[in-house]
């Protein structure tokens, strides 16, 4: 039976190609790195909502040192080698991917997009890589999993609530997802100062600041915040958060704050209840790293939250030879933050890291266009790694080392070598 003509005008008001969703073809000529779909993004949110998912803690020394970072190493090819067959493929976990990349833990993607979190799992399984749900995603994570597919993972933060925050690893148990990534960087509140003067808050309320912020961006207005109010009345909240039933709406309301008692004996307690890949996100010093490997973790995240925490942080890139030489042969290494470029996760390959987790850069592109932005930032990443495996002189890249990169410190050596 046909729509009533009423029903179909509104469905076509709110449709995502009406209001944001932009063409694969437009993409491939409208974006050509990540920079274009945060530019992209930035027209499509809110002032509130893009700072909120593009900016760091207090002044942003650490995210911009995240870049500052990657931008000082340089990469050192090797010609002459017959690159005609080149497969960025690798093995995480003992199961085989495409591409040497995860998606990242993002919190606010169900905002920026509706349901963004099924459309960057969709995106990330066309591109053969996992995708880590946030708990503070606003779809159930079932429903993540059923229309998403591919290979996901769970990124758990630790509430105030200790026992409340376990209910939530037996919910993500029992609905399959294949591994638990436990954040453990982030203690106490982020000091966000951008969020503050912009009244930033989730789940968003109306306020008067609000609503003039979203009339200046029709097409998220309509195309997001419209999308939830036709089909759920309204903005969700955070339907994978398990509070207990007893608590006061007083308790309710500040639930999630962070929880700053956990030690390592929590770890092995989600140890012994999580029986598949556990990760640790948030790791910066070796020493913390080998405990990791003593609690039974499978692999570690180093991780310095993207800037969001402690703005005075190491960087990953940074950190991470320090920590391979100590436990490179005992968990699988992830790094992350700052990773724009497929250059830059050839560093990270040389420099130990297994894999490297995206988190703003596949969000630029749910923000611009949903799943075919994220699909695109991917793409984007796949051409870039692979264009630069063939001015390294890689064929594969099992065979990339830390012969392949120049740090800082050695610049001058290098030069001695040259003269």
């Amino acid at each position: 039976m046909a729509s009533p003509p009423c029903l179909a005008g509104v469905g076509m008001l709110f449709s995502a190609r009406r209001w944001g969703d932009v063409g694969v073809a437009d993409l491939s000529r409208k974006a050509l790195n990540i920079e274009d779909l945060r530019q992209m993004a930035r027209r499509r949110l809110t002032k509130a909502l893009f700072e909120f998912s593009d900016r760091g803690s207090e002044d942003e020394v650490a995210m911009r040192d995240n870049r500052a970072a990657l931008d000082r190493i340089k990469l050192m090819p090797r010609i002459l080698n017959d690159v005609s067959g080149r497969d960025p493929a690798i093995t995480l976990f003992g199961k085989p991917q495409a591409l040497p990349l995860v998606i990242g833990p993002t919190g606010p993607a169900g905002f920026v997009w509706y349901r963004g979190e099924t459309a960057l799992a969709r995106a990330a399984a066309t591109a053969g890589i996992p995708y880590t749900l946030s708990s503070t995603g606003n779809t159930p994570m079932e429903k993540i999993l059923s229309h998403g597919g591919g290979t996901q993972w769970y990124q758990l933060y630790v509430w105030h609530d200790v026992e409340a925050s376990l209910v939530t690893v037996e919910r993500v148990r029992e609905a399959g997802f294949e591994a638990l990534m436990v954040t453990v960087d982030s203690p106490a509140a982020n000091n966000r100062e951008f969020d503050i003067r912009n009244g930033a808050v989730f789940p968003p309320r109306v306020t008067v600041r609000g609503a003039m912020d979203s009339l200046r961006h029709p097409r998220w207005l309509v195309g997001t915040l419209g999308r939830y109010v036709l089909a759920e009345r309204g903005m969700p909240g955070f339907p994978n958060v398990h509070i207990p039933d007893h608590y006061t709406p007083e308790q309710r309301q500040g639930f999630l704050a962070r929880n700053d008692t956990l030690t390592w004996d929590f770890l092995r307690r989600v140890r012994d209840m999580w029986p598949r890949t556990l990760i640790v996100k948030g790791i910066l010093h070796p020493g913390d790293a080998v405990m990791a490997a003593d609690c039974g973790a499978d692999g570690i995240v180093v991780s310095n939250h993207a800037g969001n925490t402690n703005d005075a942080a190491l960087t990953p890139i940074d950190a991470l030879p320090a920590v391979v030489d100590a436990v490179g042969d005992r968990l699988t290494i992830i790094v992350d933050s700052g990773f724009r470029r497929g250059s830059d996760v050839l560093k990270g390959l040389a420099l130990g890291a297994d894999a490297v987790a995206v988190g703003r850069a596949t969000l630029y592109g749910v923000s611009a266009a949903g799943e075919a932005g994220a699909s695109r930032a991917l793409q984007i990443l796949e051409a870039e790694i692979h264009r630069t495996m063939g001015v390294m002189g890689l064929t594969d890249l099992q065979s990339i080392s830390r012969d392949h990169v120049v740090l800082p410190p050695d610049m001058p050596v290098y030069e001695r070598r040259i003269a």
